[in-house]
């Protein structure tokens, strides 16, 4: 791991104000472990990162720019045109290179989950569901309201979301599960993109273990006159206990106009367990949304849009802290009364999108967007105190992208800013119900702000006839400033301030080897970046068992470097793709126990430590062994270490990664009727047993365990009729066997057998 390390530490990342206050774990004052060997000089500072921004500013000043050579890439996505199916590689996606791009030509390992379409409907309860078959990721529930996808081994605010394209990560977002993905309706969302591994090139901070693009549903039926329908879904489930219904109004004018309207409310009840689990208590909760898009096309080149959606989760227990939560396998339970969280999002943006435009810009994006996030936690201790806290998030986001095709090759660059404004209090309950407001801050900082500024370029460039490499670079710089801030020393209100900035590169290779563009052999290096937010400086609330996560100033970026290899492989029957991936960590910020005991909690602090590695293998295919028939399977094993503090005292181990995912695969059968009007599959999932604890991992016994996590295996049978044009309908009987079996890391086990049934009917 030397090589690698060596790589990440060509970095260039400026502290330009600092408050450093108690303890410096560094060594001497100012002082950074030294990851160099004895006696050797460090390279000038981001010579990877300097040097692949250089080689593409020389590029674009010396590249004949053409105007008449139009991008693909600069052209409206589609849809995926091949035949829906888990692990099938859809031809279209645009989240890997912001742009356009055949999935199969895409120098990464890349997974699409269609929604909302017949061939591919599942009936997910949620968004971070539908990701749960993807190889390489781990869907975490510390509720069934609180899904936290980990991506390659990282999850919380190391992986990133995007709606359409827009950051959902804010600076609030913690490191280990939120809930936070869970507030996209699904049956918003056409189809979700993935790209695996460090996106920082593009999307900037957090974009380590991946990046999922949640691409939202459109208007549909544009041609002559007026159009319009009406739509309806329904959904009911019985170990879930749910029932979901939405409806919509699709209206559109000629190819001008067009608008969706929708509105979705869910109802889930307390979820039966498998084998003799039976229900869990106080994990139902309620779910309202509502929407609407409009699209305006003044010519068959540009496109305005507008879209607002706001989602309302009510009443979602965090039941593993609660004397309601299940002792299972050795687990412990809880001791708080309540534990019960209110959270509302919104998103509203205004894009103007032109493309095909035959001039030196050829596309062009230009995107303002404000969303907010309301989050209120009610909780009462076993002396039953109670108290109430909460956090207002306002995020403002401004970004502009534009394409120029060039002799060298498709140019993509742009800028992009996001501003969030940050309110946080927490009141305790006195005895006679009236509110004590003296607490300096709620869960992070009070009257806070936080600024991430990106700038970047890539390009696409043609070395041979079936030879294409991208080179990207980007420069980040990120502000943070909080007025009311606890001491954790001295309870006193302290502020701070905090800036960094970085440059990151990224090179990436496809070689198709055959004339016919049947095998692509790909592979590439990428950094990530990740500045310190304001959870990481601010933060003041509870982490896992019986730990309490105070504030930390004086922390510096997160640097990462991954290096993957692969090959794709499509014929008309034939598909796959497999990958290994080598991501190489430094200054990853760590908690740290203090030794102080707070309120019955254990103090933890943060702070530079964790160098390591993740590396893995992940392997997806499908085979139409008949017109009717198709066999498909996915497999992926991972294993990461890193610097941790299992004790108070300030001396490192190499320990696991927390809850690394355990060697999981899926193998199903699918039957699809030659008028496409019937499908039906069964899939069954084998996941090892978890036992690669970190120290951190055997202290959480409300959720994980001793020793480990049990592996499972599960079946499921699921199918579809399309009755008629307008009328479809969907069923699944899932977890056959009634396996009892949970999620790694998660706080509640999946249900037991779970027949599912929904429709949409279009009139």
């Amino acid at each position: 791991m030397g090589q690698g390390r060596s790589l990440c530490s060509l970095w260039s990342s400026r502290k330009i104000l600092r408050i450093r206050k108690g303890m410096n774990f560094m060594g001497k004052e100012g002082n950074r472990r030294d990851v160099f060997p004895k006696n050797q000089s460090p390279l000038p500072i981001g010579r990877f990162s300097v040097a692949i921004v250089f080689l593409l500013s020389a590029l674009f000043v010396a590249g004949e720019l053409r105007a008449d050579n139009p991008s693909a890439a600069s052209r409206p996505a589609a849809p995926p045109t091949t035949q829906p199916g888990w692990f099938d590689l859809p031809e279209i996606l645009i989240t890997a290179t912001r742009g356009e791009l055949k999935s199969f030509a895409a120098p990464y390992m890349t997974d699409i989950v269609r929604l909302n379409n017949f061939s591919g409907q599942r009936l997910y309860r949620t968004t971070t569901k539908a990701l749960e078959n993807i190889p390489g990721i781990m869907v975490q529930k510390t509720s069934h309201a609180q899904g936290s996808p980990y991506i390659r081994g990282f999850t919380g605010f190391r992986t990133l979301m995007l709606v359409d394209g827009i950051r959902l990560n804010n600076s609030v977002f913690r490191d280990g599960p939120n809930q936070y993905w869970n507030l996209i309706d699904p049956y918003t969302i056409d189809r979700l993109e993935v790209v695996k591994g460090p996106s920082s090139v593009l999307y900037g901070s957090d974009a380590i273990g991946g990046t999922v693009n949640a691409i939202l549903r459109r208007p549909e039926g544009y041609g002559e006159g007026f159009k319009w329908y009406r739509q309806v879904y329904a959904r009911v489930s019985t170990a879930e206990r749910s029932y979901v219904g939405r409806g919509e109004i699709n209206a559109t004018y000629g190819p001008w106009f067009g608008v969706l309207i929708g509105g979705t409310w869910k109802d889930f009840g307390d979820v039966d367990g498998g084998g003799s689990v039976g229900p869990q208590e106080w994990t139902g909760y309620n779910v309202y949304s509502g929407d609407v898009r409009m699209e305006y096309h003044p010519d068959a080149k540009t496109t305005w849009t507008f879209a607002h959606y706001q989602l309302y989760e009510d009443d979602a227990w965090r039941t593993h802290k609660t004397i309601h939560g299940i002792s299972w396998e050795g687990t412990s339970i809880g001791s708080e009364r309540r534990r019960v969280i209110d959270e509302g999002r919104s998103l509203t943006y205004l894009r103007f999108a032109k493309r095909n435009t035959g001039a030196f810009v050829d596309a062009m994006e230009l995107t303002a967007s404000f969303q907010t996030l309301r989050e209120r936690r009610w909780r009462t201790k076993s002396n039953y105190k109670s108290d109430k806290q909460g956090v207002d998030v306002k995020t403002y986001g401004l970004g502009a992208q534009f394409q120029t095709p060039s002799r060298v090759g498709t140019w993509t660059y742009g800028l992009e800013w996001y501003h969030d404004e940050v309110d946080s209090f927490k009141h305790k309950y006195n005895a006679d119900g009236s509110f004590d407001k003296s607490e300096v801050q709620g869960p992070v900082g009070d009257n806070a702000s936080y600024d991430l500024f990106g700038a970047y370029i890539q390009n696409k460039i043609p070395l041979a006839e079936r030879l294409d490499v991208i080179l990207g670079g980007r420069y980040t710089y990120a502000r943070a400033a909080a007025d009311n801030v606890k001491d954790p020393d001295t309870g006193n209100k302290i502020s701070i301030t905090d800036d960094w900035d970085a440059i990151v590169g990224s090179a990436r290779l496809s070689w198709f080897v055959d004339p016919d563009e049947h095998v692509n052999i790909f592979g590439g290096v990428s950094q990530g970046f990740r500045a310190p937010n304001l959870s990481d400086l601010t933060r003041l609330d509870t982490a896992r068992t019986n730990e309490l996560e105070t504030p930390t100033t004086g922390l510096e970026p997160e640097k990462f470097i991954s290096y993957e290899a692969g090959v794709k492989v499509k014929y008309e029957n034939f598909s796959m793709q497999a990958a290994y991936f080598l991501t190489d960590i430094e200054d990853m910020i760590v908690r740290v126990p203090t030794g102080n005991v707070i309120d019955g909690d254990n103090e933890v602090t943060k702070k530079n430590a964790g160098n390591g590695y993740v590396q893995g293998v992940e392997l997806a295919a499908r085979y139409r062994f008949h017109p009717q028939f198709a066999v498909f399977g996915a497999f992926a094993w991972m294993y990461g270490e890193i610097d941790t503090y299992p004790t108070s005292n300030p001396v490192t181990r190499s320990e696991p990664i927390d809850r690394i995912m355990s060697p999981t695969g899926h193998l199903g059968l699918r039957w699809d009727h030659p008028n496409k009007k019937f499908w039906a599959e069964i899939v069954g999932t084998a996941a090892g047993e978890a036992d690669q604890l970190s120290t951190r991992d055997q202290a959480d016994t409300q959720r994980i365990p001793p020793g480990g996590t049990p592996g499972y295996v599960k079946v499921d049978l699921r199918g579809g009729w399309k009755i008629k044009d307008g009328l479809e309908v969907w069923a699944g009987l899932e977890n056959l066997t009634n396996a009892d079996y949970r999620i790694h890391g998660s706080g509640v086990n999946e249900p037991g057998i779970n027949f599912k049934i929904g429709m949409k009917w279009r009139f």
